[in-house]
C-alpha cells in the first residue's frame, strides 16, 4: 500500500511541477509572473480561485464541523459559501477595473501613498502567514495518514512538510502565475471529483440524507473526550436552552446565537480580504469577466459545501453501523464515534473503498493543501517583490531584477511557514491538529475582516476615503483583532469567548468609523475624480473621457482635425 500510494503522490507532484514548466512565463514581464498577463478565462479563473479558497479547513473541516455539532456546523458551510456575495456586489468588477497587481498595490494607488501601501503588505504578510502554517501542517498529517512513512531518516510528518512545500515553491517560483494557475484549476476539479464520488457510493449504499438528520435527532448528540486517560462519549449541552442536552438537527449544541452571527460576519468578511483570493481578480481581462468569474465560484462553491455538509452527515451515521464488523475502526472510535472528526471523510472513503478509497480522499486532502500554498506564496511574492521591491528598494529595478525578487519571497515564505510548521510538532497535534487548523484559518478570516476589507470596501465605495484614514483604520482594526483573539483563553468556553475568538463583529466596524472619522479631517487624493472614473465608468466613460482630453489637448496646440 505504501508503495501504490507514494506511486500515485509521485505521479501527482510531477504532474504539477510539468504543468507549471510548460505554461511558465515566457519572458522576464512582472505581468505575467504575477497577473499571468490579466488573460485568464472565466471558467479558468473560478476555478483557480475554488483551487485557492478550499484548503483543507474546507475539504475536511467542513465534514467534519457537521459531523461532530449536526446543523452548527452548516454554519461554516454558510459563511466559507456567503463570503463571495459580498465579493460579487462590491469588489470583483471595480477592483479588475482599476487593474493593479495586489491588495497593498491597489489601496497605494488609489489613495496615492507609500504609507497605505507598506501598512497593507504588513496587514497582508500576517494573513498569509496565518493561512500558510496550518496548511504546512495539514500537509505533514496526510502524508503520516496516506504514506506512514519518512525520507533520511525523518518522521513521515517533516517528509510531508518539506516534499509538499519544495514542490509547491518550484512550482510558483518556474511557472508564476500562468503555470499556478492551470494547476491549480486541474487539482479543484479533482476535489470536486473526489467529493462527488464519495457522495455517489453514499447514496449508492442507500444512505438518505433527510432520514438520517430525522435518526441522528432522536437521541442527544454526544461526542468523545478523554478523561483521565480514558475516552468515554459526553453528552454535549445545548448552548440555546442552558441545562438541556444538543441534538444534531437542532442548533445550539455548539454555538450560541452571538457565536453564530460572530462566525458567519468573520468568514463573510473575511474573504472580501484575503490576499490570494482577491489577487486573482487582477488576472481577468475586464471587470465584467471578473464579476462573471465571482458568479461561476458562488456555483462551484454552492456545490462543493452542500457534498460536504452530506458527507458530515453520512459519516456520522454510517461510521456507527460500519464500527461493528471492521475491527480497523475500532482504534479510531468510542462507541462507534470518531474520536477526530477530520477524518470523516477519509474514513468514508476507506469504508466503501477499501485502501484504495483511502487513498483517493487523502491525495484529495493534499491537493487542497498544495493549491491554497501555491496561491498563497504568489499573494507573498506580489506584495514583497512587487510593493516593496520595485517601489521602495530598487526603484530602478528591471523587469527580470523585479521578477526574481519575487521568486525570492516565494522561497523565503515558503522556508518560513514549513519552518513554523515543524516547530509545533513537538505539541501533542494528534489531538490538537482540528483545533489548530480550525483556529489559525479562522485567525486568517479575522484578521483579513477587520483590517483588509473594510478599508478595501470603503476606498472602492466611499469617495473622502483618505491614506491617513486607511491607515489607521487597517492599523486600529488589526490590533483589535490580535488583542482580542490574545483574549479569548483568558475567557474560556462561552459566549464571550466565541466573540473573542470570532472577533470581526467588532473589529471591521471599529476599522470603518475610524476610517471615517479620520478620512473627514484629511484630504483625500487630488485627482480623485480621475481615480473614481478608473474604479466604476463604462468603457464609453473612459472612451469619452480620452477623446475630451485629446481634443482640449489639439485646441491648446492650435491644431485642428
Amino acid at each position: 500500500m505504501i508503495a501504490a500510494s507514494l506511486a500515485v503522490l509521485a505521479a501527482l507532484l510531477v504532474s504539477v511541477l510539468v504543468v507549471g514548466l510548460v505554461l511558465r512565463p515566457r519572458g522576464a514581464s512582472t505581468l505575467e509572473f504575477y497577473l499571468a498577463g490579466r488573460r485568464v478565462g472565466v471558467v479558468t479563473n473560478a476555478c483557480a480561485i475554488c483551487g485557492d479558497y478550499f484548503s483543507a479547513a474546507s475539504f475536511l473541516g467542513v465534514a467534519a464541523a457537521v459531523y461532530v455539532s449536526g446543523l452548527d456546523g452548516v454554519w461554516y458551510a454558510t459563511g466559507f459559501a456567503a463570503g463571495f456575495v459580498p465579493v460579487l456586489l462590491f469588489v470583483a468588477a471595480p477592483l479588475r477595473r482599476f487593474g493593479e497587481f495586489s491588495i497593498p498595490d491597489f489601496l497605494g494607488r488609489r489613495l496615492d501613498s507609500e504609507r497605505v501601501r507598506l501598512t497593507a503588505v504588513t496587514v497582508v504578510q500576517l494573513v498569509i502567514l496565518s493561512y500558510l502554517v496550518p496548511q504546512a501542517v495539514g500537509s505533514g498529517l496526510t502524508w503520516e495518514l496516506l504514506v506512514g512513512a519518512g525520507f533520511a531518516g525523518l518522521s513521515p510528518y517533516v517528509t510531508g512538510v518539506l516534499v509538499s512545500t519544495v514542490v509547491i515553491a518550484l512550482l510558483v517560483v518556474v511557472g508564476g502565475m500562468r503555470g499556478t494557475t492551470w494547476t491549480q484549476a486541474v487539482q479543484f476539479l479533482l476535489l470536486l471529483a473526489v467529493f462527488i464520488w464519495l457522495a455517489v457510493v453514499v447514496i449508492g449504499s442507500g444512505f438518505d440524507y433527510p432520514s438520517a438528520v430525522d435518526k441522528l435527532t432522536d437521541e442527544p448528540l454526544a461526542n468523545p473526550v478523554q478523561v483521565d486517560g480514558q475516552w468515554q462519549l459526553r453528552t454535549e449541552p445545548s448552548r440555546l436552552e442552558s441545562g438541556e442536552s444538543a441534538f444534531f438537527g437542532h442548533p445550539g449544541g455548539r454555538y450560541g446565537p452571538l457565536g453564530q452571527i460572530t462566525l458567519i460576519v468573520t468568514l463573510v468578511l473575511g474573504t472580501a480580504g484575503l490576499p490570494h483570493v482577491m489577487n486573482r481578480y487582477f488576472t481577468s481581462p475586464t471587470g465584467t469577466a471578473a464579476r462573471m468569474t465571482t458568479v461561476w465560484v458562488l456555483g462551484f462553491a454552492g456545490a462543493f459545501y452542500a457534498l460536504a455538509v452530506m458527507l458530515g452527515t453520512a459519516a456520522r451515521t454510517l461510521v456507527a453501523d460500519a464500527a461493528t464488523d471492521r475491527p480497523w475502526l475500532a482504534a479510531l472510535t468510542v462507541d462507534g464515534v470518531l474520536r477526530v472528526p477530520e477524518y470523516a471523510p477519509l474514513v468514508l472513503g476507506r469504508i466503501y473503498g477499501g485502501e484504495a478509497g483511502l487513498a483517493i480522499v487523502a491525495i484529495g486532502a493534499l491537493v487542497a493543501v498544495l493549491s491554497t500554498i501555491a496561491g498563497l506564496l504568489l499573494a507573498s511574492a506580489a506584495s514583497w517583490g512587487h510593493d516593496v521591491y520595485e517601489r521602495h528598494i530598487n526603484r530602478d529595478a528591471t523587469q527580470r531584477q523585479a521578477v526574481w525578487a519575487g521568486r525570492w519571497a516565494v522561497l523565503v515564505a515558503a522556508a518560513l511557514s514549513a519552518g513554523l510548521a515543524l516547530l509545533l510538532r513537538p505539541y501533542s497535534l494528534t489531538a490538537l491538529f482540528p483545533s489548530i487548523v480550525a483556529t489559525m484559518v479562522t485567525w486568517a478570516f479575522a484578521l483579513a475582516g477587520s483590517a483588509l476589507a473594510p478599508v478595501f470596501i470603503l476606498s472602492i465605495w466611499w469617495r473622502r476615503t483618505t491614506a491617513t484614514g486607511a491607515v489607521a483604520g487597517m492599523t486600529v482594526g488589526a490590533l483589535t483583532a490580535v488583542a482580542l483573539v490574545a483574549a479569548a483563553p483568558s475567557v474560556g468556553e462561552s459566549d464571550l469567548g466565541e466573540l473573542l475568538l470570532t472577533p470581526t463583529i467588532v473589529a471591521a466596524p471599529l476599522a470603518s468609523v475610524v476610517t471615517v472619522a479620520v478620512s473627514l479631517r484629511t484630504n483625500p487624493p487630488s485627482d480623485v475624480d480621475r481615480l473614481w472614473l478608473r474604479l466604476h465608468g463604462t468603457a464609453g466613460d473612459r472612451r469619452a473621457v480620452r477623446l475630451a482630453k485629446l481634443t482640449i489637448a489639439g485646441v491648446g496646440t492650435g491644431k485642428r482635425r
